[in-house]
């Protein structure tokens, strides 16, 4: 039998073998704390008002926040089960939507409004994806990609002719509840959004350890090797896409929540090619590749959208962001082909081979005088 660890033994193991992760929620914790004291600007403001550099970092962070979110959901579907969609940014944009329409549109107060909108918006992103999928699913590879690409195209399209939500201007959201405005309690919602971040990151992680997740790998390895020993492959894919798309629900919740605005650009492709590059630049199939792909390709974004001065040379790098993103991508994906994470991890297990390897041959080699 195997032997029972204790409490103390228990804890030990668990921090070193997640003492990254943990490390990572304290500077998430202390981060508004860490910006004030450097800054001497509060965490809660200056002077009883939401402004400060604290403040500011706060609103940065979510940002940040909610693509690690929309990259982690794209992974589960892309990076762990081998199915590439570009048509994500439809499930970003109807829980932006359903959140934003029950909040503005109905007579339940905020409180209420924002409970029903976040279930609505979570349940019917569930249920676009698994109709899209139960359609489309029999399609293969690109076509599949295609066709979630026209589906995602024509409800963008739609959206920014609808009269009810004020086609392409869009509407605010002037009824959010005080404990869930970012403009009142701006800490309270940062922590918030890294609740949610936490959440899903910890869901997908216990999802991939187990059995179902291991499925998940297999028919991303070789589908039809995973039908052949009585798997039933549609049925999986399914449930990866249904919980990415809720997963992508909840970020566009937290996205237009932070803005305070709801207009059709949460349905552009931007919001498909972005998580995209994020989890093929961090690692497919890794676990904090995508975290690491959306920190930093948002926080270059924000940090570089300024002009720098070189002597007599003006550079403002925010006009051809574009063009320096797929620089970097290119960079990125010559110098690290199975993205940073991953070539990192890759690494790591050859050299404990190889480790290995010189230890076995060390112990088969006669010793001297033999």
């Amino acid at each position: 039998m195997p032997r029972k660890h204790s409490l103390a033994e228990t804890l030990r193991i668990t921090f070193q073998s997640n003492w990254f992760y943990i490390a990572l929620l304290l500077f998430l914790i202390v981060f508004p704390h860490l910006v004030g004291w450097i800054t001497g600007e509060g965490p809660f403001g200056v002077r009883g008002r939401p402004v400060g550099q604290s403040i500011f970092w706060q609103g940065i962070m979510v940002e940040v926040l909610v693509f690690c979110i929309l990259a982690m959901s794209y992974n589960l579907m892309f990076g762990f089960t081998g199915v590439i969609s570009f048509g994500h940014a439809l499930f970003f944009g109807l829980g932006a939507y359903a959140l934003g329409l029950v909040l503005e549109y109905t007579a339940l107060g905020p409180d209420w409004g924002l409970l029903l909108g976040a279930v609505i918006g979570v349940g019917l992103a569930g249920l676009i994806g698994l109709a899209m999928g139960f359609v489309s699913l029999r399609l293969k590879g690109v076509y599949f990609a295609i066709f979630t690409l026209a589906v995602a195209e024509m409800a963008f399209i739609y959206v920014g002719r609808w009269a009810v939500t004020n086609a392409e201007d869009g509407f605010a959201l002037s009824n959010l509840p005080d404990l869930f405005n970012p403009t009142r309690n701006r800490l309270f919602f940062y922590y918030f959004a890294v609740a949610v971040t936490v959440a899903t990151f910890l869901i997908i992680r216990r999802l991939m350890y187990s059995p179902t997740g291991r499925v998940m790998l297999a028919i991303r390895e070789n589908e039809d090797r995973a039908q052949a020993i009585g798997f039933n492959t549609l049925r999986y894919k399914l449930l990866a896409i249904v919980l990415s798309s809720m997963m992508a629900a909840l970020a566009g919740m937290i996205h237009v929540t932070l803005l305070k605005k709801v207009g059709p650009e949460v349905m552009s492709v931007t919001y498909t090619i972005e998580p995209l590059l994020m989890v093929i630049i961090g690692g497919i199939g890794t676990f904090t590749g995508p975290v690491l792909g959306a920190v930093g390709l948002h926080l270059s974004e924000r940090v570089l959208d300024r002009e720098f001065v070189l002597g007599p040379l003006t550079l403002n790098i925010g006009e051809y962001w574009p063009l320096f993103l797929g620089a970097t991508f290119v960079l990125v994906v010559l110098i690290f082909p199975q993205g940073v994470v991953g070539t990192w991890n890759r690494w790591r297990l050859n050299r404990a081979q190889k480790r290995q390897s010189r230890r076995k041959d060390a112990a088969m080699s006669p010793a001297p005088g033999d």
